[in-house]
């Protein structure tokens, strides 16, 4: 906030004090002499409670009466929402720091209106990693802002050497003292290590000054301010983070892992989520489990600190990154992206009061918001002039292909990257209506060991893996034939590549990825997983050769909000369809959800695959040589790294990676392709041919492992049978009189 200070008015709004003895309610007004933010804290009689919120209401209408915007309504929890909602705003951000509500005495309030925010709300700020996936799904506009440090304030603590209490190692934490706390750990540190002594900073809350551990070796000393912070971190040879492992820790991000490497000391933690995911794998940190796994990192860390500072190099790398200044600049950024999209960040109808608007009658209601209901709803609105409701339970428009700007100010996809290419012309002229286009022809690698290899495999992959001079197309085949194994009867995935190519590139390359991708061996898929990825004998390193290959130039998100952008197309976000069906009459249903779900897993639930991302940002120009790296070793837990930069040509400082994790729970993406799959989808088939006022389209409905551009071929052909049989059979001509006919017969 005292980067945002310096720019523009910041009014900071403090808890209220509630005072004896004082009969009308104020405000404590003063400017912060470090800031330059002006601190209010409103003051309230002591007494019932019941009218603060009216009170604080008529308090930040009298200070905000003559202030001029624009307005940004920043919170840090929930709670400062309901006296504060009704104060028009450009751009609202709720900044989540931690999951407040895993916190011991969070009020019953908080999650309600957490969701009321969340509806309000055009960015959503989290305080690290794992917060954002708590939240990504739930808004449209989730941005993961992990720990920044002010490196130059706690270096100054690198000036100082440790181990200055008697010779006496001295290890260290400072911050609150509450149910996060792991107290047991810390007599169990104490008492492991008598000659060590174990510094404790900050105030205790929530905790009873009987329940904390005594020793004679363990200081609990009070809070410190954020001046002091470097000169407590001098006197340490080693930082501690004992953390709990507990739901008030599950989504933390702890600000003073980077201050703690910034004031040059190794850290020892609990495996709290994000810490292991951000600094895991630098010499630094070391991740243990409370007890002896504990105390013996804490001996490693003791060693390393006596070491020297060579293990600092990597650390320090690591931190250029994370500065409060990068921060500032990508909020901003995002600030000023939400006042220019204005509305087209917000549904069309309100998923917070939809049920108290009276009956909409619709002709289609249409489920999903991706390819498939997208199209669907444009066609019936923009070409048979009906009346669409479309609904989505996510947040946002664009499905699985939704994209949006990132802290670093690049386009990535939320959901992995999509490419999008296709044969049809009619299919790519339709899109067209409603994006330009930016060229670009997609190119994998594949990382074999130290080599990065084009994949599809071609004719440069085979000379690089096995130090060949092969140069013509028919020298490669002659060299695959040769590799090939017979196969009988070609039924599985397996089969279809050893046949083609042989063993050792099966198990190179599709063996261990494809495990990873459908958590099944090759063995026991069909034959069509791996018949997708060719293998070539040129040296064409293009992973598609359709006739189109492009990116949308604004992205999918620009390009489904113009195709949803007709007078006779409601957008319906954030609410599950089955409570807007009744609530919503309408003549016909489309739906593009998964089938099984809609017949109430009448016959059992449809296997799928689903995925995890993590999405990272970078202080880098380039990360890979291309937009997509592939890693089939079994002993990386992801499939690949996209990196987005590639995809949209875009000039900006850093970049922004994703790392892809396959995954048996989640977000149904990949229907798994298997026979008995297949038997039990085609008992939903039946039931779903019977349902004459509804319509199943897309991947998840018809159980199709569909590319982006089948997708939109299936709806635009549905969408034309939909309109043939509403027109009715057509009466037949009269039969015209031939050229020769006599102008009277004989009879």
């Amino acid at each position: 906030m005292s980067r945002f200070a310096a720019r523009s008015r910041v009014l900071f709004w403090e808890e209220p004090c509630h005072i004896a003895g004082l009969e009308q309610p104020g405000l404590h007004v003063e400017t912060c002499a470090a800031t330059g933010m002006t601190v209010i804290t409103p003051q309230l009689p002591e007494g019932d409670r019941g009218g603060d919120r009216e009170r604080l209401k008529a308090l930040l209408d009298l200070l905000l009466a003559g202030e001029e915007g624009p307005f940004v309504r920043w919170y840090y929890t929930p709670m400062m929402l309901p006296f504060s909602d009704h104060v028009m705003a450009d751009c609202i951000v709720y900044d989540c720091m931690d999951e407040l509500a895993n916190f011991k005495g969070a009020p019953p309030e908080l999650l309600p209106l957490e969701q009321r925010l969340l509806s309000q709300a055009d960015l959503v700020f989290t305080g690290g990693y794992s917060l954002y996936e708590a939240k990504k799904d739930r808004h449209g506009h989730v941005y993961p802002f992990p720990s920044s440090v002010d490196a130059a304030h706690f270096a100054k603590a690198r000036s100082s050497q440790p181990g200055r209490h008697g010779g006496r190692p001295r290890l260290g934490f400072y911050g609150v003292v509450d149910e996060r706390m792991d107290v047991e750990l810390l007599a169990m540190l104490a008492d492991a290590r008598p000659d060590w002594d174990v510094e404790i900073v900050g105030p205790v809350v929530k905790i009873g000054e009987a329940d904390l551990p005594r020793r004679d070796n363990l200081h609990f000393t009070g809070g410190r301010s954020y001046e002091e912070l470097p000169a407590c971190v001098a006197g340490w040879d080693v930082a501690l983070m004992p953390f709990a492992i507990n739901d008030a820790t599950r989504f933390i991000s702890p600000t003073k892992t980077p201050e703690y490497l910034a004031a040059g000391r190794p850290v020892v933690s609990t495996p709290i989520a994000d810490v292991v995911r951000q600094y895991g794998q630098i010499e630094a940190v070391r991740v243990a489990e409370p007890g002896d796994a504990f105390i013996r990192a804490c001996d490693e860390a003791l060693a390393l600190s006596a070491s020297g500072g060579s293990w600092l190099a990597e650390a320090d790398k690591m931190l250029a990154g994370m500065s409060w200044d990068r921060s500032f600049q990508q909020m901003s950024r995002l600030i000023r992206d939400a006042m220019s999209r204005g509305v087209h960040s917000h549904p069309i109808v309100s998923p917070t009061n939809w049920k108290s608007e009276g009956p909409h009658h619709y002709d289609v209601m249409v489920v999903g918001a991706g390819f498939a209901g997208a199209v669907m709803a444009e066609r019936l609105a923009a070409d048979g002039d009906k009346k669409v409701l479309l609904v989505d339970r996510r947040s946002h428009i664009g499905g699985n292909a939704y994209d949006e700007m990132d802290g670093a100010g690049v386009l990535i996809h939320r959901y992995g990257p999509h490419i999008f290419h296709t044969n049809s012309q009619e299919i790519f002229d339709y899109l067209s209506r409603f994006t330009q286009w930016r060229p670009y022809e997609h190119r994998v690698l594949a990382a074999v060991g130290d080599l990065l290899v084009p994949m599809p495999i071609n004719r440069t992959t085979l000379n690089s893996l096995y130090g060949l001079n092969l140069r013509t197309e028919e020298e490669a085949a002659a060299f695959l034939t040769a590799q090939a194994e017979p196969v009988a009867v070609v039924r599985t995935s397996e089969d279809v590549v050893i046949s083609a190519i042989g063993r050792t590139l099966y198990e190179t390359f599709f063996r261990d990825y494809t495990r990873k991708q459908w958590g099944l061996d090759p063995s026991e898929l069909d034959k069509a997983v791996t018949a997708r990825v060719p293998t070539r004998t040129n040296v064409d390193d293009r992973y598609f050769t359709d006739r189109f290959q492009a990116m949308p130039l604004e992205g999918y998100t620009r390009m489904f909000e113009r195709m949803l952008d007709h007078p006779n197309i409601d957008v319906l976000l954030g609410v599950d369809y089955c409570e807007a069906r009744d609530a919503y009459p309408h003549d016909h249903l489309v739906f593009t959800g998964p089938i099984d779900e809609y017949f109430g897993y009448r016959f059992g639930k449809l296997p799928y695959r689903s995925l995890d991302f993590r999405h990272v940002s970078l202080d880098v120009d380039r990360f890979q040589p291309v937009a997509v790296v592939n890693y089939p070793a079994p002993g990386v837990p992801y499939t690949r790294i996209t990196e987005y930069k590639h995809l949209t040509g875009q000039k900006v400082a850093g970049t922004s990676i994703t790392y892809e994790y396959p995954a048996a729970e989640g977000d149904p993406y990949y229907p798994i392709p298997r026979s008995e799959n297949q038997q039990l989808f085609k008992r939903y088939e039946a039931l779903a041919m019977v349902q004459s006022d509804v319509t199943f389209v897309g991947r998840l409905a018809t159980y199709r492992y569909y590319n982006m551009d089948q997708v939109v071929g299936q709806a635009l052909a549905t969408y034309r049978r939909m309109a043939k049989a509403a027109a009715g059979p057509v009466a037949p001509a009269a039969p015209s009189r031939p050229l020769a006919q006599p102008l009277s017969s004989a009879g």
